[in-house]
């Protein structure tokens, strides 16, 4: 006889076991499926092991970049194995908790892979379950690239990049979103020889041109070759090196890293058997992360873009929220999600570009606030780097904003905040922020917006 639950997500990752705790918060009858571990790619392979190797690569460049504070350092060694063994510890730490959590809810645990035989039956490896609402949560995996073909040992994916048996003396990193970024960043700072590809116009093509080509030129400035405009059409994997043609030139690398984005788990799931609508490799959905089929929902990367983490789990929340009956609930602003980089110089930013926002056609208010007047920031020797903020001039509605330089990504949700409860760019005038911080530069961005500037 099946088991039968109220809620089935299949997918353990920061969307699917989010929505299964609130759905067992809710007193539904909760399981969630894991083929492998959980916490799905973000605590595995993903946002938090990244960090944690990110984490050691700010440790070198301080270690590089003494003298000026009066200090000096000799003898100091690196083992890249011992940082490799730093991030997977955090990654089975927090793995380990999300199993606690999920004693802790009542949630049941499926272990093994799921496909759906028909509408609120799933099958888990033989085994067939029940559900009257299933949440697929099944992630995304990284974008092949046409013509460079991941081995494992010289072309990598992320999942390489995080445990490289040796630190590569040169790198090829082909594509420059949030992933590449990133990992461009991170092996240059522990002193690999980087060169970074994108096909667009511009590296970290979703963001605002500006921060885009501050972050190039902060790159380059610090020895890494960046290239756009530019394809890889052919690589060619010998037994020691790589050797790629990009456009009409060829270089010579130890390794090559293919970050070229993600693309949806939608296979094996019996999706094409239901007649599950799909839109460019993800699932379709609407607001309320309901698919075409009834009692079936996706959310997260799955559901299409932005990929990231806590866009899923707000889905899952949101999702589980909405069936189960629980009043206020509010649909997702995509817009809306704020969106990191971790590399260095970070960035964080929210809302529309400038671009996109004079497409609407209103009239705008645009403020910007340098580093170099921010007295946080020249103490920390970190002066590079400003934050822009784009208004509409007749309401005040706060449309987009824009960061680049030290520790922007824990200050993006000041914006958030006042983007969720509708403050104006008065409002946000108003707002006393302590000196001297780094979020001060938020504050005179929006005075700048409001034409009355007072530290430039």
């Amino acid at each position: 006889m099946s088991e039968k639950y109220d809620v089935l997500v299949i997918g353990a990752g920061p969307g699917g076991y989010v929505a299964a705790i609130r759905a067992a918060q809710l007193g539904l009858r909760t399981a969630v499926v894991e083929r492998d571990r959980l916490g799905g790619i973000c605590l595995n392979w993903g946002c938090i092991p990244t960090k944690a190797l990110l984490h050691g690569a700010d440790v070198a460049h301080t270690l590089a970049n003494l003298k000026p504070l009066g200090f000096s350092a000799t003898g100091v060694d690196f083992d890249m194995a011992g940082l490799v063994e730093f991030s997977r510890s955090v990654s089975k730490r927090l793995s380990s908790g999300v199993g606690y959590l999920m004693r802790k809810n009542g949630v049941d645990v499926i272990t093994g892979s799921a496909r759906l035989t028909g509408k609120g039956v799933v099958d888990v490896d033989g085994a067939e379950y029940r559900a009257d609402h299933v949440i697929l949560a099944t992630g995304a995996r990284p974008r092949p690239v046409p013509g460079v073909v991941p081995d494992g040992d010289r072309v990598w994916t992320y999942f390489e990049a995080l445990v490289p048996a040796e630190l590569p003396e040169s790198l090829l990193v082909v594509g420059s979103g949030a992933i590449g970024v990133e990992f461009a960043s991170l092996y240059a700072d522990l002193g690999s020889e980087v060169t970074l590809v994108e096909l667009a116009p511009q590296i970290m093509p979703a963001e605002d041109p500006e921060v885009a080509d501050h972050v190039r030129t902060r790159f380059e400035k610090r020895g890494m070759r960046v290239r756009t405009s530019t394809s890889v059409s052919e690589i060619a994997v010998g037994t020691d090196a790589v050797t790629a043609t990009l456009g009409g030139d060829t270089i010579t690398v130890d390794r090559v890293l293919v970050a070229a984005g993600v693309q949806g788990n939608v296979e094996g799931l019996g999706l094409e058997e239901l007649g599950v609508e799909l839109d460019g490799g993800f699932v379709r959905t609407d607001q309320w992360c309901r698919t075409n089929v009834f009692g079936l929902y996706a959310i997260g990367d799955l559901a299409g873009t932005p990929c990231l983490a806590h866009k899923a789990s707000h889905e899952g929340v949101l999702c589980v929220e909405k069936l189960a009956g629980v009043g206020h609930v509010s649909p997702l602003d995509h817009d809306y999600v704020p969106g990191c980089t971790y590399a260095r110089p970070q960035v964080a930013s929210l809302g529309l570009t400038e671009a996109q926002a004079a497409s609407t056609g209103r009239e705008l208010r645009i403020g910007r606030f340098d580093l170099t007047a921010s007295g946080k920031a020249l103490a920390l020797g970190e002066p590079e780097g400003f934050v822009k903020t784009i208004f509409d001039a007749t309401s005040g509605e706060l449309l987009g904003a824009h960061m680049v330089g030290p520790e922007v990504t824990e200050q993006v949700q000041g914006f958030g905040i006042a983007r969720s409860l509708e403050a104006t760019a008065d409002d946000l005038a108003e707002v006393v922020f302590a000196h001297p911080t780094l979020s001060e530069a938020m504050h005179e961005s929006v005075l700048a917006a409001l034409g009355r500037p007072l530290n430039t």
